[in-house]
């Protein structure tokens, strides 16, 4: 799989200075961590869950988080697990090759018994997700995620979500921040990367922001993810990949934006009328929010609409620019730091303060590619929603 890979080889070689790389499950998790982009949710008690998850591929989605947790109610989740597990056999069954698969518990026994009733099929399952993460529930959390493995006997990903009031109350967040540092360090080759849960943050204090707002507009949030990052996303080496919180709000319709957006070639949409649709759509604050999750140290994004994944996407492609300067800052003759004026000439570049942005810039690149000097998100946009 790659990213943009739903769309036409040609059409990828016209936006692309630099290609997106390609990976499989199997690929280093520095790759998949980064890789993940806008990783759809999906309540496990849907009737066609297997179709869904195949139509998502058709649409750029390159991991799927199938929840047993909160997206359904306390009395399903026997019926919850049947299904998955009836629909993990269909998609073993299937020609194709699905998303990164990750299965969202409740509790940590959940993960070795649904491995087990799993079978097969557990060789698409990436991982689990694991809900309100701190230090107390997250080592037997992690144990369990051990004993999954050995009983599938393949590697198995966790990614916390960090979501509990502990992590909130100031009184008692940098205490729980401190303990999520050590057990995920403890376990940090099966760690993929740490989840905000920004819904349950705002519940704590009876809050929900507007469609015009970011979670970085609510200042409690805002404080969290400042504080998450700090700790727990550190360029040193000793951080993880943190994904962006989700964007609640949805009102587009299968059909995305104009129906003749779909027969016309994307060059010829004009970049104006195409942002004027996002906007009337409620995407403008989303558009926002995912601008304002890079320039904090988030990559990748929770989704519960797959209207939401191409914006993500297209947002996460590194511009010409950004590449450029990348690759310069980085040169082995920069090594012993210095100025330099960057090849656009509309900016500084300081070697060794840059420098980690520049690797991490180049992560990105390798998974989300490179844009052309004269390609920007409308085009990378367009082009994802034609057929």
């Amino acid at each position: 799989m790659r990213h943009f890979g739903h769309i036409p080889a040609t059409a990828r070689s016209g936006l692309f200075h630099r290609e997106p790389c390609e990976f499989t499950a199997d690929s280093p998790a520095r790759v998949l961590g980064a890789a993940l982009g806008a990783t759809l949710y999906s309540p496990a008690t849907r009737p066609r869950l297997a179709d869904d998850v195949m139509k998502q591929v058709g649409r750029g989605v390159v991991s799927m988080v199938l929840c047993l947790e909160d997206s359904i109610d306390d009395g399903e989740v026997a019926e919850a697990e049947e299904n998955l597990v009836r629909h993990f056999a269909d998609l073993h069954e299937r020609d194709g090759e699905p998303p990164l698969l990750f299965i969202r518990v409740r509790r940590a026994e959940q993960m070795a018994d649904l491995v087990r009733r799993l079978g097969p099929s557990a060789r698409l399952l990436s991982g689990f997700v694991l809900p309100k993460f701190t230090e107390e529930r997250g080592g037997p959390f992690m144990e369990a995620l051990t004993v999954a493995e050995n009983i599938c006997g393949r590697r198995l990903f966790a990614m916390p979500v960090l979501e509990s009031p502990e992590l909130l109350h100031l009184e008692t967040r940098y205490e729980t921040l401190a303990g999520i540092g050590r057990i995920v360090d403890k376990y940090r080759d099966r760690v993929l990367a740490l989840r905000l849960g920004v819904t349950d943050f705002c519940s704590a204090y009876g809050l929900r922001r507007s469609p015009e707002m970011t979670a970085y507009d609510v200042h409690i949030v805002a404080g969290v993810i400042a504080d998450v990052v700090n700790v727990l996303g550190r360029s040193d080496g000793t951080g993880f990949t943190i994904t962006g919180p989700v964007w609640e709000y949805f009102r587009l319709q299968e059909r995305i934006f104009k129906p003749q957006l779909r027969r016309s070639p994307f060059m010829e949409q004009r970049a104006d009328e195409l942002r004027t649709a996002l906007i009337e759509h409620d995407l403008d604050g989303l558009l926002r929010e995912i601008e304002l999750d890079r320039a904090n140290g988030l990559l990748g994004k929770t989704c519960i609409h797959p209207s939401h994944v191409l914006p993500v996407h297209a947002l996460s492609v590194v511009s010409h620019e950004e590449f450029i300067d990348a690759e310069d800052i980085l040169r082995p003759e920069r090594d012993g730091g210095g100025v330099l004026r960057s090849a656009y000439t509309n900016k500084m570049n300081e070697v060794k303060p840059h420098r980690a942005w520049a690797e991490r810039t180049l992560r990105r690149a390798e998974v989300f590619g490179v844009a052309k000097e004269d390609v920007g998100f409308v085009e990378l946009l367009a082009a994802g929603l034609v057929k």
